[in-house]
């Protein structure tokens, strides 16, 4: 099956790019860029294991496109600073790659594009995709907003790192929604017991007033995403 192959090569970069790859390996392309050894020891790992789980010697360009592109995106990345921006960037054209050779090469049209037809126009997919940006982007605007007339008396406009608080929100809202979505209720009890360990459980180091700012703003983070998961829920059931 033509999906099965290409989990398959992702696999294979998975394994090549993490598992396989030393860490002095990752160390010396940073400090020697495209002149240390150990990037070119890499691009091998990456094209035999390609190789192996392709198992197809007819499409052998295939291994051999992810094993130029491979090398050129390292370089590249080689030459950037330490950023997440820019290890996204670098995984993203990895797959990019990868699924577009899997593409010229094994994409079936008449088996894949009817159901990803009828999935885009499913009432499922819409709902998910309007339920996960509401909870990740208005719904924290929202709550800021409604928290604001308490966060500088409560001191919490210098506190903390800088925009944790709103990642740590939308994580949770996501897990929340997950959860409820797949009638994982124990984990998501599970998860309202660890959230108020770890920002209650000092409690009484703290100023009355953070601690109350903190409690507000998370009890209307997991009731807005409670409520939204019960509402998208009731609507994949439905529909």
């Amino acid at each position: 099956m033509e999906l099965t192959l290409l989990l398959r090569l992702l696999l294979a970069h998975l394994l090549s790019d993490f598992l396989l790859q030393p860490t002095r390996w990752v160390k010396a392309k940073d400090t020697k860029k495209e002149k240390a050894p150990e990037m070119y020891y890499h691009i091998l790992v990456v094209t035999a294991l390609t190789y192996l789980f392709l198992w197809d010697w007819n499409h052998w360009h295939l291994p051999l496109i992810v094993m130029v592109s491979h090398l050129l995106i390292d370089i590249w990345k080689s030459h950037r600073p330490h950023a997440f921006a820019y290890f996204l960037v670098d995984q993203l054209l990895h797959v990019f790659v990868i699924v577009a050779a899997w593409t010229i090469f094994y994409f079936d049209a008449s088996t894949v594009l009817p159901w990803l037809s009828r999935y885009l126009n499913s009432v499922h997919f819409w709902v998910l995709i309007i339920a996960y940006y509401l909870i990740t982007g208005p719904l924290g605007i929202a709550i800021g907003i409604a928290t604001s007339k308490w966060q500088k008396e409560a001191g919490m406009d210098t506190a903390g790192l800088d925009k944790a608080g709103i990642w740590i929100g939308r994580c949770e809202r996501v897990l929340i929604l997950t959860f409820i979505i797949t009638n994982q209720y124990t984990a998501l009890g599970f998860l309202m017991a660890a959230k108020s360990i770890l920002r209650f459980g000092d409690a009484e180091d703290r100023a009355q007033k953070k601690t109350e700012y903190i409690l507000v703003g998370t009890l209307m983070s997991f009731a807005s995403a409670a409520l939204i998961g019960a509402i998208v829920s009731y609507l994949l059931h439905k529909y």
